[in-house]
């Protein structure tokens, strides 16, 4: 599941402690409110509330340990883009943040993924979250309505097309599955600026599906930290401006929690299908990810954690829902982002809690290879079965 399935981690008293936890808080969501904004009236005075309280916050935490504090907004946002949180001098338990973590990308001064994990996990600010009140919202109608399908599909379609031409906006109009959340639909799905233009061609990066940003040098930029990892986008589709009509693209938030995260499990999802196996997708209206059976009737039970923070999804780990029914249950991580960060898995069991010991974590390249372990096994025990009986 994405990261708006907790609101806030079960333990988080051991925390409580560290004075820095609150300052990070209010400072992540400082900074999603700022990236939300438009114009200039963003940076002059008064800020918005979420901005002052941050900065206030930050400098009277940096005098408390005589340190130098920023004197300006502008000069908190360069420590943001400039120096690792772990290198802030407020009070941080050991593992709230890695050596290299920023809360802003040093190119684009959006806020990166660890700074909205610190604000979907701690704040109760409404902007931080609009994404899991869409969730929610469409939960509702589709249980209303008493179709499961729609639920599925309107995820499918959050995950596999955040962009949409005029033309596919109405296709997707069209399509009576999608019924319980149609007017749901028309306000998460947003007209495009002409930012996001090159010489009157959009593009769409071929790893995430998020429409690029035009750089000055001629190259594209990613709102995804982990596709950024991965050196320069590969452009997917490209879309004339005369030919999309009105480009639509999903609220950020929704980028952010709901499409990057679900093309892992899209992902998975193929990839378990592709082994013979029937898979299916958010099952019960989302109890958890991916069901699974495999040819014997034994079932698997997956919720996939598309996390850059180990610490944060420890924290947030609880037992899979008993229903719908199933024999395993496991929480899977993609295996770069254990790649990206060593360490990953202890950490995550470090921060776990007690009722959620034995939820194990595994990357997807793992799952997959139980998969087809237990595949192999289960067809010779079968064969030697048929043989037996003959």
């Amino acid at each position: 599941m994405t990261t708006t399935d907790n609101a806030v981690p079960p333990h988080d008293t051991d925390w409580s402690a560290h004075r820095g936890i609150p300052l990070m808080r209010a400072l992540a969501t400082a900074l999603t409110v700022l990236d939300a904004a438009t114009g200039p009236e963003a940076f002059t005075l008064p800020y918005p509330s979420e901005v002052q309280r941050a900065l206030d916050r930050t400098v009277l935490a940096c005098l408390e340990r005589g340190a130098e504090p920023p004197v300006s907004l502008p000069d908190l946002l360069s420590w943001c883009r400039e120096r690792p949180v772990a290198d802030w001098p407020v009070g941080l338990p050991a593992e709230a943040a890695g050596p290299e973590d920023l809360l802003l990308d040093p190119d684009s001064s959006r806020p990166t993924e660890l700074c909205y994990e610190w604000a979907e996990q701690f704040s109760d600010s409404a902007l931080v979250l609009y994404d899991r009140e869409i969730i929610r919202a469409a939960l509702r109608l589709c249980r209303e309505y008493g179709e499961e399908d729609a639920y599925t599909e309107f995820r499918r379609l959050l995950v596999t097309r955040p962009v949409l031409t005029t033309a596919e906006e109405w296709a997707v109009s069209m399509d009576h599955v999608l019924d319980p959340v149609k007017e749901l639909l028309s306000r998460i799905y947003l007209p495009v600026p002409d930012s996001y233009l090159r010489s009157g061609v959009y593009a769409t990066c071929g790893r995430c599906l998020t429409l690029l940003t035009p750089l000055p040098d001629g190259g594209w930029w990613c709102e995804r930290d982990r596709c950024r990892r991965r050196g320069r986008p590969p452009v997917g589709r490209r879309i004339p401006k005369e030919e999309a009509g009105e480009l639509l693209q999903l609220a950020r938030p929704l980028r952010q929690f709901v499409t990057g995260p679900g093309r892992a499990e899209t992902r998975l999802e193929g990839r378990l299908t592709a082994l013979g196996l029937k898979v299916r997708m958010w099952p019960a209206y989302d109890a958890y990810d991916v069901h699974v059976t495999f040819p014997d009737g034994w079932v698997w039970a997956v919720d996939v954690k598309d996390w850059a923070h180990p610490a944060f999804l420890g924290r947030a780990a609880r037992p899979v829902p008993q229903e719908p029914r199933y024999d395993e249950a496991f929480w899977v991580v993609p295996q770069d982002r254990v790649d990206d960060r060593p360490g990953y898995i202890a950490t995550y069991e470090r921060n776990r809690p007690v009722t959620a010991r034995r939820v194990p974590l595994l990357t997807d390249t793992q799952l997959l290879a139980r998969a087809q372990d237990r595949l192999e096994h289960t067809g010779r025990t079968m064969c030697e079965e048929e043989t037996g009986d003959a």
